[in-house]
């Protein structure tokens, strides 16, 4: 009898208080307005696995980047804390499933959204908005690529 061993490598689990090998939850939750407000931004169980996936689609979009850093600028916010900072009232980053991000060390957020199309990754929403970018995960996986400009929305990458 032949015994087979499997090679095949182990993807360790994120380290605790990390949704994820590169992305914590500490930077998926943290709020300059909520802290200066006073409003509380803890996501529930259901949001935390919705937080887990964008963190899993978070590490793809790094390495499309080629594996520059990825700095998380807003993710979860709890309805309280989107309503105080102008979020539209059906915000993906309510649900856990979207966050804005920049990654200076690759270049300005057009170019980020160019290559995140160009890679085929799978999305909801990518939205440049000039000095970052949205992007999110949510159920409907529409591959709708916006442009802000001015606070209007316009179909498609345009040039700044």
């Amino acid at each position: 009898m032949t015994t087979t061993i499997d090679r095949t490598p182990v993807k360790p689990a994120p380290a605790p208080g990390m949704l994820s090998n590169n992305f914590s939850l500490a930077e998926f939750v943290e709020s300059d307005t909520a802290m200066r407000r006073r409003i509380a931004n803890v996501p529930n169980s259901a949001v935390m696995e919705r937080l887990k996936n964008t963190a899993a689609n978070m590490e793809k979009v790094r390495e499309i980047l080629g594996n520059v850093p990825v700095h998380v600028t807003s993710g979860y916010r709890s309805p309280a804390l989107n309503k105080a900072v102008g979020g539209s009232p059906n915000s993906d980053h309510i649900d856990g499933d979207a966050c804005d991000f920049r990654a200076p060390a690759f270049g300005p957020p057009i170019l980020i959204c160019h290559a995140i199309v160009k890679s085929g990754l799978r999305f909801d929403q990518l939205i440049e908005e000039g000095t970052w970018v949205h992007i999110s995960f949510g159920p409907r996986m529409r591959q709708q690529v916006l442009t802000m400009r001015g606070g209007k929305y316009f179909n498609g990458l345009r040039p700044i």
